[in-house]
């Protein structure tokens, strides 16, 4: 039996043949795009959706976990809430599962299947703003 060796000139060859029997296929994938000469204005678009806020991305995290009653509470005088807060809200509000602190800081989120007013809420609106957020 007699092995033949390929030759330099015989690989170009194949290489070529194998790229001009591609190139000859028909490709469907680019049949639905829209022709160059085609403006912009007939081809479709699609309304962008406005990027959400930090706030509005944080709130709809609270709300995926399907929480009955969900808060916003923020300090009074407008800052950043500091550790001391976080301990206040902690302690005034064990029911709460997930606190999400949004806003740079300076509110907090609430999730939970408690109903805070029959809780500590009276307590948690006299040092903190205090916003339903439930079904909004």
């Amino acid at each position: 039996m007699r092995i033949r060796t390929l030759k330099l000139s015989d690989g170009i060859a194949i290489v070529l043949a194998v790229v001009l029997f591609s190139s000859c296929s028909s490709d469907q994938s680019n049949s639905n795009t829209p022709a160059a000469s085609e403006s912009p204005a007939t081809a479709e678009s699609t309304p962008q959706a406005s990027p959400q806020t930090g706030f509005e991305r944080d709130l709809q995290y609270v709300k995926n976990g399907q929480y009955t009653y969900i808060w916003v509470f923020s300090r009074k005088d407008g800052q950043p809430l500091n550790s001391l807060d976080s301990i206040f809200l902690r302690t005034n509000a064990p029911q709460v599962v997930d606190w999400v602190i949004t806003d740079g800081g300076k509110k907090v989120i609430a999730g939970t299947n408690f109903n805070l007013e029959e809780g500590n809420l009276g307590v948690l609106k006299k040092r903190f703003n205090a916003e339903d957020y439930t079904g909004k």
